[in-house]
């Protein structure tokens, strides 16, 4: 069968691994041709666009990169439409993706879309047009079933590919000597994989490290950055960035100062104190509070429905709020033992491993019930 995915991001090149994996092994004819990252690439196929190149946040910088995000589309049109999959895999991703999926729909494509879109947050009448152009969607956050119930939609509940991320990891031993880090606890610091965000939140986190002589921050660096990149906010700091190594970092961290996104319920899952914080443009920033429904920005706290983690948003992202949860994160033993608490919790709710096997499992399962 020929697959054809599109994810648009760090997390979704990760998943999109993880399920490529799982449908290799599923399908031993499987082809694959895709938008993504080194992730994917390495699982073989064609990656025709890096998503370093398609990853923009916040209203404001989605109207600014307009005319790059539709030439984008318009090729990832073009090219699905030349190569003919048998099925389109869509990772999260929504303001493409949907109206990619809205194209395939009327080619007669199959259109399988894996993590749902954050309907739920804002705009839920969403709802309406992924019943009319989604074939199956597969949802990776508990409450989310019970969300589309309400709309008369069934979706699968596959459980959390970041288990399985989780599960295949193999700490490395070497890792501490490796980038010289003996000697002194760790504090991880993930300002995030787009450029707007490490440029926003970076330098916050890295005027805290002062504050804290007996611990060795390190920053977690995105694959499709340099060194040199982080170097501008670096200045002669000595903060370490390691790249391709988050879960080896998270595995050694004392705590971890992370931006909202998939990497919050990462570090949760490594039983990591950690602050979330978020920084977007002061226009992106109102229209997100006028049309936004959700009490909380990071999945830790959605998922469990209550403030599990302290979030720092906008002007209270500053270098001296991240420096006072600092404290109570690392000094702090009721805090820190309060919030371990509530990630054993969180464990229970995500439930086991095996959600990358359940999705290929499914996508072959309803590509044989089309062909009958």
């Amino acid at each position: 069968m020929k697959y054809y995915l599109v994810a648009g991001e760090a997390s979704g090149d990760l998943h999109g691994a993880n399920l490529m994996k799982a449908l290799k092994a599923l399908d031993v004819s499987a082809e694959f041709r895709y938008y993504g990252g080194d992730l994917m690439q390495a699982q073989g196929g064609t990656l025709v666009k890096h998503y370093a190149d398609m990853a923009f946040m916040g209203f404001v910088e989605v109207v600014a990169n307009l005319r790059t995000i539709l030439r984008n589309l318009k090729a990832c049109k073009a090219d699905v439409a030349a190569w003919q999959p048998d099925v389109l895999i869509l990772i999260d991703f929504p303001g493409f993706n949907l109206k990619l999926a809205d194209f395939a729909k009327q080619q007669g494509l199959l259109v399988c879309y894996y993590i749902s879109p954050k309907v739920w947050a804002w705009n839920q009448k969403r709802v309406l047009k992924i019943k009319r152009i989604v074939d199956h969607l597969f949802c990776i956050l508990p409450f989310e079933v019970d969300f589309y119930k309400s709309w008369d939609y069934k979706v699968d509940y596959v459980g959390n590919p970041l288990l399985d991320a989780k599960a295949a990891f193999k700490p490395d031993a070497g890792f501490r000597s490796k980038h010289g880090l003996e000697g002194k606890k760790l504090v991880a610091l993930l300002p995030g994989s787009r450029r707007q965000e490490i440029s926003r939140l970076l330098p916050d986190m890295l005027q805290i490290a002062s504050r804290f002589p007996d611990h060795q921050f390190v920053v977690a660096g995105a694959p499709s950055f340099q060194l040199d990149y982080y170097k501008e906010f670096l200045g002669d700091s000595h903060i370490p960035v390691v790249f391709n190594a988050t879960y080896d970092l998270l595995h050694q961290a004392d705590a971890a100062v992370v931006a909202s996104g998939t990497a919050t319920l990462e570090t949760a899952l490594f039983h990591v104190p950690q602050l979330v914080v978020y920084k977007g443009s002061p226009v992106s920033i109102g229209i997100a509070r006028m049309v936004i429904k959700i009490k909380f920005i990071s999945l830790v706290n959605l998922i469990m429905d209550k403030l599990v983690v302290k979030e720092l948003i906008q002007q209270d992202c500053n270098p001296q709020q991240i420096g006072d949860e600092m404290e109570l994160l690392l000094n702090n033993a009721d805090y820190r033992n309060a919030m371990l608490a509530n990630y054993d919790e969180l464990d229970v709710r995500m439930g086991e491993p095996g959600a990358s096997e359940r999705t290929a499992g499914l996508i072959v399962k309803y590509l044989g019930e089309r062909g009958k």
